[in-house]
């Protein structure tokens, strides 16, 4: 993928100098709280390798985000095939983000989401992009709405990844952006 730039951020491939940060998001009792799963150093870089390949073929992806003015990496923001939820329909892409604790409240998200949203629309010709959340997951939610996502409550679901050992987090809210929507905001 070329990269893309925002003010403060880019968003890139990732490289193995981000192996110790996406180990340490994916794996962070405070990052991870709305999962049920903690990655160890393998299985983190078994997943970032995975997310190489797929950013490699696509051009998009959970890419990696850096801090222009320092070149530290910060965690991931990107568009996500989401074959893996089977009623959602084909094809459909979501939104999605996981940053360092101390990288929170900084506007970061926001910043990079609105440059993907940009990306899906208007290069990848899209048509929805949807985010989905633990329904207690505010922080999340917060940004969704600062996106312009609308809340779609009969679309919520229980995700089937969840193990029933973890029922409290087994309930997701599903957001979406339709393009049409998207170029309203954008006037």
């Amino acid at each position: 993928m070329k990269p893309m730039r925002t003010e403060r951020l880019i968003l890139r491939n990732w490289e193995d100098r981000d192996r110790a940060l996406f180990h340490r998001i994916n794996s962070d009792e405070q990052v991870m709280e709305f999962f049920p799963f903690r990655r160890d150093r393998a299985a983190t870089d078994a997943k970032m390798d995975e997310f190489r390949t797929w950013i490699a073929k696509d051009g998009y992806g959970f890419t990696a985000a850096e801090i222009v003015a320092t070149g530290e990496c910060i965690g991931f923001i990107g568009l996500f095939d989401t074959d893996h939820l089977p009623f959602l329909p084909a094809g459909t892409v979501e939104i999605g983000w996981r940053l360092a604790p101390e990288f929170w409240g900084k506007g970061y998200v926001t910043e990079a989401a609105e440059a993907w949203l940009a990306y899906g629309f208007e290069t990848l010709g899209l048509g929805e992009i949807i985010s989905f959340a633990v329904a207690d997951n505010r922080r999340s939610i917060a940004v969704m709405e600062r996106l312009g996502m609308t809340a779609d409550p009969s679309a919520d679901f229980d995700h089937p990844g969840i193990p029933d050992s973890h029922p409290a987090l087994k309930r997701h809210v599903l957001y979406r952006l339709t393009a049409k929507n998207w170029r309203k905001k954008r006037r």
